[in-house]
């Protein structure tokens, strides 16, 4: 099992690593990039937000958005504690039921937590951490590695994601995000924690 791991890991490593140069920047930028991926692993959307960052062209944010999806896919069906947590869960359940029924009520069952999958990789360039929304869109914020708080800048980001995308009547599910408002109060956001820094 830690080897299927560790050759998720390698693989997701080695993709990235392809894309060393594009990181390839002087000094602390704060955060570098956004991608969303779809639940099928389709790329809807991809800004860079570094001046001196180079560009990759629209294939390499493809294969980084399916090779992601893949790694996190098989990162999520990766858990060493997987029959303790069932087992847990099931204990928990029956306490519920064992109390309603004292009780004179009915219990209502709980849910165990989703799978979560890849949520950080750091490389010495980079930081990459992943949202998965229970849809199971994820967004992907890349930093550099001494950029603070990324996961209230992620919230954020997907704030502005449920107001500005998800809120327009005329976005299709699953579909390239191609929303100006969205794009404005995005750029706005990230240029006040890059000039912050």
């Amino acid at each position: 099992m830690s080897a299927v791991r560790n050759a998720a890991a390698i693989t997701i490593l080695g993709t990235l690593h392809g894309y060393r140069e594009w990181w390839g920047h002087s000094g602390l930028v704060g955060v570098l990039a956004l991608i969303v991926i779809n639940k099928a692993g389709g790329l809807i959307y991809n800004r860079t937000f570094g001046d001196g960052l180079n560009q990759l062209n629209t294939n390499d944010y493809l294969v980084l958005a399916g090779t992601f999806h893949g790694v996190h896919a098989i990162t999520a069906r990766l858990n060493p504690l997987k029959g303790l947590l069932n087992a847990q869960h099931q204990q928990q359940q029956q306490a519920a039921a064992a109390a309603a029924a004292s009780a004179g009520g009915a219990a209502v069952p709980t849910r165990p937590d989703p799978p979560s999958g890849l949520e950080v990789l750091e490389s010495e360039n980079f930081r990459l951490q992943c949202f998965n929304t229970l849809t199971g869109t994820k967004f992907l914020l890349f930093t550099d590695t001494m950029q603070a708080n990324v996961d209230v800048a992620m919230r954020r980001v997907y704030d502005l994601y449920s107001d500005y995308v998800m809120k327009n009547p005329f976005y299709q599910l699953e579909m390239p995000i191609r929303c100006e408002t969205f794009d404005r109060k995005l750029n706005s956001y990230i240029r006040e924690i890059n000039s912050s820094r």
